[in-house]
C-alpha cells in the first residue's frame, strides 16, 4: 500500500511536530510527550478539558484543542491508547486549580489508561472527573470494548463541555453537561473499504467491491452485518432508522454530524446529508444545525458515520458558543 510517510515507527511523532508547526499561535506540544495543548494553557479560572486516544482518527483529537473546546489532547500510537504517563502530563498542563475533566471514548485501553491517570492525578491533589462516551448504536460489545463504542458523537461532547467550562462553570457543572450530552447523542457508521495501519502495510480487513459493512467500528471492528452495496439513500436510511430507534426523538430538535471516515469525498457526504434531512422532516424532527466533513476518521477508510444529538435549550446554547480550533467551527 502506498503511504506518504518516512518511517512507520515515527508517524505519530512527525505528525504532531507538523501540526504545531502549522498552528504555532494557539497550539503547543509538551516537550518529550505526545500531548498537544492550547498555547495559553492552563487558562486561569477555568476547568481544564482533556481527551485523546489512538492516532489515525485525525482531526480527532488534537484538531479540537483550542478556545471553547479541549485544553489538551493526548495522542497514542496508531489505534492504540495513550499511556497513563502521557495522560497525566496533559492533566498537569491544563490544571489551573479549578479541576480537570477527562472525556474518554469507550474502548478498553482508553478507559483503563485514563482511569489510571485519573488516580495518579488525584494522588497529587488535582481535582478531577471523567466521563465515558458510548454513542455507537451498532453493537453492544466489540473487539475493543465492553459496552457501546465511543465514536464521532465524542466531538459534540468536546464542544459542549468545552463551552460550559469557558463560562467559568465548576467541575461538577461541566461533568454534568457532558453526561447530559452523552445521554442524548447517538451515532452509527458504514464502511465501503478497509483502512491500512502504516506499520502493517496492508488492509485491516477485506471488503469486495460490491460489499459494505454496516455498523463498522473506527478501528475496523466488525459491525452488524456485511451486505451488498446499496445506493446512498438506502444506506443512509438503514443508519438513521437504527439511530432513531434507540431513544425517543419524537418532536425533538437535533444537531447532526455527517462524518467522513477518511476517504469519502464531500460530494458523497452531502448526498447523505440530503437524505437525512428528508427523513427528519418526514418524522417531524427539527434540524437545528448540521456539520458535514471529517471529524473522526479511520485512516484511509471509505465510509461515513451519522451522529444525532437531541437538544434542549442548554445544549443548543452551548453548541453554538464561540470556538477556535483547527477542525471545528460553528
Amino acid at each position: 500500500m502506498k503511504k506518504v510517510i518516512n518511517n512507520a515507527n515515527h508517524v505519530v511523532d512527525e505528525m504532531l511536530d507538523g501540526l504545531v508547526t502549522a498552528y504555532p499561535t494557539f497550539l503547543k506540544r509538551l516537550p518529550g510527550t505526545t500531548v498537544i495543548s492550547r498555547s495559553d494553557a492552563p487558562v486561569q479560572g477555568k476547568v481544564g478539558i482533556v481527551s485523546g486516544g489512538g492516532s489515525g482518527h485525525e482531526p480527532a483529537h488534537a484538531g479540537f484543542v483550542g478556545k471553547g473546546m479541549l485544553d489538551a489532547a493526548v495522542a497514542g500510537e496508531v489505534f492504540t491508547s495513550p499511556t497513563p504517563d502521557q495522560i497525566i502530563e496533559a492533566i498537569k498542563a491544563v490544571d489551573s486549580g479549578n479541576g480537570v475533566l477527562l472525556i474518554i471514548k469507550n474502548y478498553t485501553g482508553d478507559v483503563m489508561n485514563f482511569e489510571m491517570a485519573q488516580e495518579m492525578a488525584e494522588m497529587e491533589g488535582i481535582e478531577i472527573a471523567s466521563v465515558i462516551v458510548n454513542d455507537d448504536v451498532a453493537v453492544e460489545d466489540s473487539t475493543f470494548t465492553v459496552g457501546r463504542r465511543g465514536i464521532a458523537g465524542t466531538v459534540f461532547v468536546h464542544k459542549i463541555a468545552g463551552a460550559k467550562a469557558a463560562t467559568g462553570a465548576s467541575l461538577e457543572e461541566v461533568r454534568a453537561v457532558a453526561e447530559k450530552t452523552i445521554a442524548n447523542v447517538r451515532s452509527m457508521g458504514v464502511a465501503l473499504s478497509s483502512c491500512t495501519v502504516p506499520a502493517a502495510g496492508k488492509p485491516s480487513f477485506t471488503l469486495a467491491d460490491n460489499e459494505m459493512e454496516i455498523g463498522i467500528g473506527i478501528h475496523g471492528e466488525p459491525g452488524i452485518e456485511r451486505l451488498p452495496l446499496e445506493e446512498a439513500d438506502n444506506i443512509t436510511t438503514i443508519l438513521v432508522d437504527k439511530i432513531l430507534a434507540d431513544i425517543n426523538y419524537e418532536k425533538a430538535e437535533v444537531a447532526l454530524m455527517v462524518n467522513g471516515l477518511g476517504s469519502t469525498p464531500e460530494m458523497e457526504l452531502h448526498i447523505v446529508n440530503r437524505k437525512i434531512s428528508e427523513i427528519l422532516m418526514e418524522k417531524e424532527i427539527t434540524l437545528y444545525k448540521t456539520w458535514v466533513g471529517e471529524y473522526m476518521t479511520s485512516l484511509d477508510m471509505e465510509g461515513f458515520s451519522i451522529t444525532l444529538l437531541k437538544l434542549d435549550s442548554e445544549l443548543k446554547d452551548l453548541l453554538v458558543q464561540d470556538v477556535k480550533t483547527i477542525a471545528f467551527h460553528v
